[in-house]
């Protein structure tokens, strides 16, 4: 990268301009007439056009299942259980069932909802209960990734209920309500979703559709169009194969027949789209795919015959594309969408825009899809055809069309300052300009002798045009930066990358693109301001319960472990299938006032004692919950008299981004009450500056960095006082042994895989 990359605009200047609160998705459940989404084990029911939960006493299964069991054998009907309904998800029947709950239930009230990487979403529902309930609602934006919690309080009258969330890890959310174990019925009318945004500059959507790969601008004529209109012959592209990547993008439509194109493995290969004349209109050229009966046994009859539209390039995470298409069919279908690779059928992910429902007249699909974390790699959306309908169909498919936004692209900086209220301004992110003596990038954030101009934090980013997109192309350091003029700091692509400056002032920042290393030099800057070390007084109580034998574990290889408890140290009742104690199901945790990056340094120190000896792991977690990794400040042993702990904490590398530390206080089996009190957490700072930091960690008052979860079932929630639990010897907390895959359907002990078991999620 030897030249300054081309900038085909500049941007309107948004100076000044003030954000606004914006809708970005609403259901309302009265336009609906059964469950839209995805089932995770339970299925409202629909009264009235209001979606109702009527509970943990129910259960929802299909016919089959309840019959034959699910792929692992479970969720047949017991001898203690009896149907006493229906639900409808789709076109797909769900039997009622009851007579051995509580079950834990969970289940999606939104999806699709497009969302900024970092960004802050309010929600706001029309809601009651039979009785007063707080549930959690989690933000979610992959099944690998742990979602935003909130708690939420519903009352016994309708309401508007509002809660929000922040630091949002993906591009496209759902909303799953965890009503876990609880017999209210809840019900909903509507869901809103918003954003406080701040003005954008128009995005200019341009196509790619040509077959250099060059993208087709507005407002110029090109004779080399892509093939997306069918108008054009495939000629000798018609031999192309599917797994040729050297020609394969040139290709725009796949279509793949049963039994037609058979290859060597018994299957059939996608092969370039058949161009026909259209049979609404004689003058028009449409894709075909002439749909052959579904015969295959069991789900992968759904891709029997497939069709896809296929881009010449692949997208990343967090860009934004506009994917439009006409389509229709010889029969009204249904047919679900997954993302493909660049050879179409090399699988991707399950997802992509959705289910398609498909008529005998033409219709128009435009949407503007964001591509997910999961979605990384995309080259083609693949209709899968006989997902809903086995029978013989012709599907006709015109105008393939897919765009990207129009971005500057090289390199640019945008900066912030919190103590000073300086925000993040991304449409107006400084150009790094080249210096060819250097042969360096350059860039100066900040105005020397203008305090309010100083940064404390930036972002570097490939593109400048769209937040979203700024923030998807981000170059992420691979250590924290310092003072040292000569400290040279790798870095790599990263989206969301933000790094820390050592103090708020003017920079100059010297960017390599050849080696992909970056320095930074302090023009003017302020000295680290300190403040006197906070220490906050609450005196918390956290009253864990008994807890379940622990559960056998295997390692990567297999090999199992039987853990033994500290009050069973010969073992006598570990292990074994039903055993399902964690040392997780009482919890504790220090929450910071902001995350917390890989390297930087801390202090934490409080006062601890227990009613009796009990030692507690401690790992890191981003949210109260949400696991990063297993060290953090070790084993604190609890005694009965009141001890000190300090330590010196550095967030490791595979904790970066991290906000929590949190205590598992279920090692030991018996119930014990925990207590804590003079707490202090800060950045460690000059050894000079004793009793001062350059930032607390905690608040002087409030419980608002404590937060608490008691027993197996439960979901982390702000400390508040005393929990008014008693700890009884004799008593358990009683979880259920039931677990779940992530299609929400029970499944056996010797399951592999990730499971949800009490609402929390296990690699098994």
């Amino acid at each position: 990268m030897k030249k300054l990359f081309t900038l085909v605009a500049l941007l309107a200047c948004f100076l000044g301009a003030k954000a606004e609160w914006v809708e970005d998705y609403s259901i309302d459940y009265s336009t609906k007439s059964n469950f839209p989404f995805y089932v995770m084990g339970y299925v409202p029911e629909w009264v009235d056009g209001v979606m109702t939960d009527y509970g943990a006493n129910y259960r929802y299964a299909t016919q089959d299942v309840l019959d034959n069991g699910d792929t692992n054998g479970n969720g047949k009907l017991t001898a203690e259980e009896s149907i006493v309904g229906t639900a409808m998800a789709g076109s797909a029947e769900y039997q009622k069932v009851t007579g051995a709950g509580p079950y834990w239930h969970q289940y999606f009230i939104a999806d699709g909802i497009p969302t900024e990487l970092d960004g802050s979403y309010k929600v706001v529902a029309m809601v009651k209960a039979s009785e007063e309930v707080t549930i959690d609602v989690n933000m979610g934006w992959s099944w690998s990734a742990d979602p935003a919690k909130a708690s939420v309080k519903i009352g016994t009258e309708w309401a508007e209920v509002e809660w929000s969330y922040s630091g949002i890890g993906g591009t496209s959310c759902n909303l799953v309500a965890q009503p876990a174990s609880s017999t209210a019925t809840i019900e909903w009318k509507w869901v809103k979703v918003s954003h406080n945004a701040k003005p954008q500059a128009v995005t200019i959507w341009q196509e790619w559709l040509t077959d250099d790969g060059k993208s087709i601008l507005p407002d110029v004529e090109h004779t080399n169009k892509y093939m997306g209109d069918a108008e054009t012959p495939w000629g000798e592209l018609a031999n192309v194969k599917f797994n040729d990547q050297t020609q394969n993008n040139l290709i725009c439509a796949w279509t793949k027949e049963r039994a037609k194109l058979m290859n060597d493995d018994g299957g059939w290969d996608p092969y370039p789209a058949p161009i026909e004349v259209d049979p609404d209109d004689a003058k028009n050229h449409v894709f075909v795919v002439h749909g052959q009966e579904a015969i295959t046994e069991g789900d992968p009859a759904a891709w029997d015959n497939q069709f896809w539209i296929q881009s010449p390039k692949s997208w990343k995470s967090g860009e934004q594309v506009k994917i439009s298409f006409r389509y229709k069919a010889s029969k009204e279908v249904t047919v679900a969408t997954q993302c493909h690779k660049q050879n179409p059928s090399d699988y991707l992910i399950w997802h992509a825009i959705g289910d398609i429902a498909f008529t005998k007249e033409w219709q128009t699909y435009s949407a503007i899809t964001t591509v997910g974390d999961d979605m990384d790699g995309m080259w083609s959306v693949a209709f899968q055809l006989n997902q809903n309908d086995k029978a013989a169909i012709d599907f006709y498919f015109d105008d393939l069309s897919w765009q990207s936004m129009k971005l500057e692209e090289g390199f640019f900086v945008a900066g912030s300052n919190s103590q000073a209220g300086l925000d993040y301004d991304f449409a107006n992110a400084i150009p790094f300009e080249y210096d060819a003596e250097l042969n360096l990038y350059t860039a100066t954030i900040g105005e020397v002798g203008n305090k309010e101009s100083y940064v404390s934090e930036i972002m570097i980013s490939t593109v400048r045009g769209n937040d979203a997109a700024f923030k998807a192309n981000t170059l992420k350091l691979e250590s924290p930066v310092t003072s040292d003029e000569d400290a040279w700091n790798n870095y790599a692509p990263g989206s969301l990358a933000k790094t820390k400056l050592p103090m708020a002032g003017v920079w100059s920042i010297y960017l390599d693109a050849d080696y992909k290393a970056m320095v930074f030099v302090c023009l003017e800057g302020e000295e680290i301001v300190y403040a006197n070390i906070v220490t906050n007084n609450t005196e918390i109580v956290v009253n864990g319960v008994e807890r379940e034998d622990l559960i056998d574990t295997k390692d990567n290889e297999g090999k199992i472990t039987v853990r033994e408890d500290q009050d069973d140290p010969a073992g006598e009742n570990v292990g074994g299938d039903g055993h399902n104690g964690q040392s997780w199901d009482n919890q504790f945790w220090f929450k910071a006032n902001r995350t917390l990056a890989k390297g930087e340094a801390t202090v934490l120190k409080f006062k601890y004692k227990a009613n009796k000896a009990a030692n507690t792991t401690t790992q890191c977690h981003g949210n109260p919950g949400g696991y990063m990794h297993w060290a953090a400040i070790g084993d604190v042993t609890f005694g009965t008299e009141w001890q000190e702990f300090s330590k010196d904490f550095t967030v490791p590398n595979e904790a970066d981004g991290m906000q929590t530390i949190a205590f598992n206080m279920a090692e030991i089996k018996e119930a014990c009450d925990y207590e804590i009190t003079e707490v202090q957490w800060y950045l460690k700072g000059d050894e000079n500056a004793e009793g001062k930091t350059s930032e607390n960690l905690i608040n002087a008052t409030g419980t608002d960095n404590f937060w608490v979860k008691i027993g197996a079932g439960t979901s982390p929630y702000q400390y508040t006082g005393a929990t008014g639990i008693s700890t009884v010897a004799s008593k358990k907390n009683v979880g259920s042994a039931v677990i779940y895959n992530l299609a929400g359907q029970r499944v056996s002990n010797g399951f592999k895989g990730i499971v949800v078991k009490d609402g929390k999620k296990y690699v098994k």
